[in-house]
């Protein structure tokens, strides 16, 4: 089996809101996938952020992450279940890995 596997600066930059942007890293044929998720300092996520179908696996790789109750600092997990829901944002920015292991 061979592995696959990129850089963050290979893939392309997608900006999902103003200062948050979106690196999608891998994704599997039933649809778990893996991301980098930039965000500037300041910045917030338009709206609630739903998971839906399956659950979000964060890590925090750099900065403070807020999920609009608490903070979240490098090197944290947070496990946000299906169905559950936040509002990301970040005073100091942030860089994130993102993983949906069920889409």
């Amino acid at each position: 089996m061979d592995f696959e596997w990129t850089t963050t600066s290979a893939v392309p930059v997608r900006e999902l809101f103003p200062g948050i942007r979106l690196r999608s890293l891998w994704k599997g044929p039933a649809g778990a996938s893996a991301h980098v998720l930039e965000m500037d300092p300041g910045s917030a996520w338009q709206g609630i952020d739903v998971h839906e179908p399956g659950p979000e696996e964060v890590y925090v790789v750099d900065g403070v992450f807020n999920d609009g109750v608490r903070d979240y600092p490098a090197g944290s997990f947070i496990h946000c279940p299906a169905g559950s829901s936040h509002v990301p944002q970040t005073v100091t920015g942030c860089t994130l890995f993102v993983f949906y292991p069920e889409g």
